[in-house]
Order: C-alpha cells, then structure tokens, then sequence
C-alpha cells in the first residue's frame, strides 16, 4: 500500500530563492528566507518547494535547470546579511553591494549582470581577508573532505574555465580536457588560491543552507529542492566523467536532449545536454547517479525529480539537430537505478508531466513515489477523463494550480485559454469565475482534491497577472527566472491566515501521519 493512500494530506507553496525581496538584487538564504519559513508557519503550510540551487550558467539565461555543476550552490545565493553576522565582512562592505537603499522598495526584477558582479566581488574581498587562514579552520577542513567527490573537480572547473576566458571545456587545450594528471597538477599548482576562493564560496552556501534547514526544523516545515534530470555539457560532471555521456571523441555532444512537439512548443524543446550513456552508468553501479542522490536528499528533506519519464523512455537528437522536431525515444535505465539506491523509500517526488506512458507510472509506483498534477492542463475538452481535473486527482500525487513553467493563473485564463474552458472552471466551482478570482478558485480546488500534497505557487497566491511568471519554457533572454517579490510585506497577515483556513477546511493543517516525513 501506499504511504500516501491512508489519509495523509498536507500543503506547501512553491517559491523559488531568488524570488524573494531583498537589497542586494536578488533573493538569498538570507533574513527574507527565515522569514518565509515564518508565514509559512502562520498558513498552516508545512512544505516549501524551490527550484534546483546550482551554480547557474549566464549564457543559458541562468537558468536554474542549466547548471555548472549537479553538486555545487550558487554563489548568489548566499547572503550578505548572515556574512556580516557571521564576522567574514562588515556592514559597511554589505551596504556598498546593496542595489537598493533602505527604505527603498526593493526590485521586483533580478537584474542577473549586476547582481553577479556586486556578489562575486563581495566573497571576492571575503576570501581576501582569510586567504590560506581557510586550511586552519577546522569548519572549513570538515566540509572541503567530505565534499572532496565533487568539490575538488568543480572548483578546478570553475577556476580553469576562468582563466581560459570563460571557454567550454570541450575547447580547452587537450592537456586539460582530457585530464592529464601532470596538466591538471601543473595549473592545480598555479592556481591554488583561486582554487580555494570557488571553495570557501561553497563553504558559505552549505552553511547558510544548513542555517535555513535548521530553522525550517525549529518551525515544522520541510524543505523540497529540485533535481534537473539532465547536465549541462559545458560543467564540472560532464568534464570530470565523459564516459557517462554520450559525447563525440572530442568531446562534442554525439545526442542532445529535449522533448518532441508538445503543449508548450510545436517544435519541441532542444535543450542542448548530452543525454546519457547508460550502458556505462550501469557498469559503473550508478554511481554518479546515486552520489547525486544522495547529496540532493542531504540539502534537502524531499527532491522534485524533473523529467521523470526519462527514466524510462527519453528523446534522443542528433547532435547538430537545430530542434528537437525529430528525433527517437531510446530506453532509460528504468527500475535498475532505483533498486541500486536500495533501501527504503526514497523521499522523491516524479515529474510525470506531458505524454506519460504506462511504464512511467508503472516505474514511480513501484518505488512508492509521489506523481504531479497540474490544473491548467484539467480544464479542456477532455476534462471528464483528465488525470489533472480536480476530482480525478489520486492520493499519491502533489496538485498544483501551476508550476514554474505555466503562466500564473489568473495570466493563464485571461491569455491562454478559451471560453469553454473559462465555463467548465466555473461550473466546477459551482459560481461564476473571473479574472479577479479565478486564482483562489485554483487554489481551493487544489487544497479540496484527494492528491497528497497541494502546492502553491507566490504568484498565484497573490492572484498576479501574466507579469508575475517565472519561465517560458524553451525560451532563453525573455526575462525567465527574474520576477521576485519586492516585499516580503506583500505576504500579508490575512493571505496567511486564509491559507490556514483552508488548510483546516480541507484537513491539510495536521500532519497526522509523522511517519511519511521521516523516512
């Protein structure tokens, strides 16, 4: 049976950190992060659900999805703020990286280029002032050797890519892109201070992200991160082990990933990862895969897998291919993965979105894991019969109004959707809807369902138009990932207390079954 068939019901919102306020440009693990545990507390909402916290890439449009490393943090997310309390810089050098002054309402755009800059300068000048001093603490030496695995390819990465001008690795000279042991130890050698500058970055993310865990433990909530299934092809994991990927002999992208012509494009999406050699990934025992696992489900108590059905079917395109039009469906690693982490359930929730077959669910059941449900897609000629119509919603999956990836809802049913549609959401709400509503609506529906867990995106909640979406799948440099709230004020005493209204209307404000959380 189940561990979500008995009756067990709870509810989070979905906010990504850098969508939240703040001075310094962008959001961070910082006092706005504590404080969104706080309302999450007062609503009666005991998950928060982010975007995946990796090192993001700028000429991807920093996309959270697309990432320099599977294992690092992002630099911006570490707060200036905590870095003052915990005695690295001092307020006066927090106040010159504020692109906001107090008593200025903060931007509700992240303004990706000057935000990089003032906080890379910031632990810039951090670093300056410990330098070598790092080795003696022993904080530092305890985090560095149990994080050797990953750290030590990816600040080696990191530090090289910038001292060949920011080039992939594939064009790196071939001393350093085959790795060859002399090579690497000669630039190691002359690079050993920058080396150590990309590893007290990461220093500060971990601790700071430890610090918000634990406050998130103190209050009740449980934090949900996000797993991209594939990597990029310019980062430290596909550098540091191209026998996982299928690569050309050069290392060229031999398959690319992406999904075949679908709701959101009619081209499909090209996503440009090299997808991956699994015959190799099972010679190996996953292992790769499992560190990745292990290491997602460490930072945070539950992990979103995205792209789930991957696992068992993914699309393959020729390595030069300019859309992911056409293509082939190649075999994943199906259950064989999985039964490598062996032990019990694995807190992880499928992204089973778009065409799923009968083998994906059949693959997420088998190992007791969560599904997803996304209302925008319930409303259409096919409702009667559609697994994301609220009353069809199971037990074991998260129900979403939207996601990251939709337009808001109140954008999505004044721009994206017909009147038949707009009809059917009011005659299963039972009174008329309309722009000014239609987003609690949602929100009802969700909370009202028999899925597990209900989700709540920020824009949603504050009922915001088109301008409050997050991404536009398959597009890159159309301000994805940039909206941000400008206030935490805008997260008012009342919203919360209707959440927690909610909540107990719909039996989401008790966790009466401890156990799942646990396991």
């Amino acid at each position: 049976m189940s561990r979500f068939q008995d009756g067990w019901r709870a509810a989070g919102l979905l906010l990504h950190i850098t969508s939240l306020p703040g001075p310094f440009g962008i959001g961070d693990l910082g006092p706005k992060a504590h404080a969104m545990l706080d309302f999450l507390q007062k609503a009666g909402v005991h998950f928060w659900q982010v975007l995946p916290v990796n090192p993001t890439a700028p000429a991807l449009g920093n996309s959270p999805y697309s990432a320099y490393s599977a294992f690092a943090g992002n630099e911006l997310l570490v707060s200036p703020t905590l870095m003052v309390e915990e005695g690295w810089i001092t307020k006066a050098d927090a106040d010159r990286a504020r692109q906001t002054q107090p008593g200025q309402p903060n931007r509700d755009r992240v303004d990706f280029e000057t935000t990089i800059k003032l906080k890379s300068a910031l632990i810039d000048l951090a670093y300056s002032r410990v330098g070598f001093g790092l080795l003696d603490r022993e904080d530092f030496s305890k985090f560095a050797w149990d994080n050797s695995a990953w750290l030590n390819d990816y600040s080696f990465f990191m530090t090289a890519k910038a001292d060949l001008g920011g080039i992939p690795w594939f064009e790196w000279p071939d001393g350093l892109k085959y790795r060859d042991d002399h090579e690497l130890g000669v630039h190691g050698r002359r690079l050993s201070e920058a080396i150590l500058r990309v590893k007290f970055g990461q220093f500060l993310f971990f601790s700071q992200l430890n610090r918000l865990k634990d406050g998130a433990v103190r209050r009740g909530i449980k934090l949900m991160g996000d797993t991209a299934f594939y990597v990029n092809h310019d980062s430290s994991d596909v550098w540091a082990n191209r026998h996982l990927f299928r690569l050309t002999p050069d290392g060229q992208t031999g398959k690319m990933a992406g999904v075949p012509p679908d709701y959101f494009s009619q081209t499909g999406q090209l996503w440009g990862n090299p997808v991956f050699d699994w015959p190799a990934n099972r010679e190996s025992g996953y292992g790769w895969w499992l560190s990745r696992l292990r290491h997602n489900l460490s930072m945070f108590d539950w992990i979103r897998l995205d792209h789930f059905r991957a696992f068992c079917r993914y699309w393959s395109v020729a390595g030069k291919a300019e859309t992911a039009k056409n293509g082939d469906w190649e075999m994943g690693p199906g259950a064989s993965l999985f039964e490598a982490a062996g032990g019990g359930p694995l807190n992880v929730v499928a992204e089973d979105l778009g065409v799923i077959t009968p083998d994906v669910t059949e693959l997420r059941q088998k190992f007791d894991f969560p599904g997803m449900r996304v209302l925008h897609f319930g409303f259409g000629p096919d409702q009667p019969l559609s697994t994301h119509c609220p009353y069809r919603i199971e037990p074991d999956n998260l129900v979403y109004a939207a996601t990251h990836d939709n337009n808001t809802t109140r954008g999505w049913y004044e721009n994206d959707i017909d009147y038949k549609s707009r009809q059917r959401i009011s005659d299963l709400a039972g009174y008329q809807v309309n722009s000014s509503n239609v987003a609690w609506t949602l929100i009802r529906l969700t909370y009202l369902s028999s899925g597990a867990i209900s989700v709540i995106t920020v824009p949603d909640l504050l009922n915001l138009g088109k301008d409050g979406r997050l991404n536009v799948p398959g597009t890159v440099g159309t301000g994805n990932w940039a909206w941000r709230l400008s206030t935490m004020d805008q997260l008012t005493p009342a919203l919360a207390a209707n959440l927690a209204e909610l909540g107990a209307l719909a039996g989401r404000d008790d966790l009466r079954h401890p156990n799942v959380l646990t396991y």
